[in-house]
């Protein structure tokens, strides 16, 4: 085997597998947009203006609390429109626990 018939090789495994992970990454964010219009469909307007703050500065969140809601949604968990007050505290549960600092002073 020639070092041209190598290069080729070792190319179109390079291609292949570049686009096996673009077809995953496609499959992935279609199952995004699907999980983020349920999610949008049980938000109240206010809900869906905060939604979509959060993720354009927190996409990870927002895919988060998209996915909160939509298994809900599924459980039967909710039932009709979320308001913005109940948006916020959804957003309240999906922040890690802060741990106390205390300070003692000895003398």
């Amino acid at each position: 085997m020639s070092i041209e018939e190598i290069k080729k090789r070792k190319l179109q495994e390079l291609q292949d597998k570049i686009s096996a992970q673009a077809e995953d990454q496609q499959q992935l964010q279609q199952q995004i947009e699907i999980v983020e219009n349920v999610a949008r469909q049980h938000l109240d307007a206010q809900a869906i203006s905060r939604y979509g703050n959060i993720k354009a500065a927190h996409p990870e969140k927002a895919i988060q609390i998209a996915a909160l809601i939509a298994q809900g949604v599924n459980t039967g968990q909710i039932h009709g429109k979320i308001t913005d007050a109940q948006f916020k505290e959804l957003l309240l549960r999906l922040q890690p626990k802060k741990q106390e600092t205390k300070i003692s002073i000895r003398r």
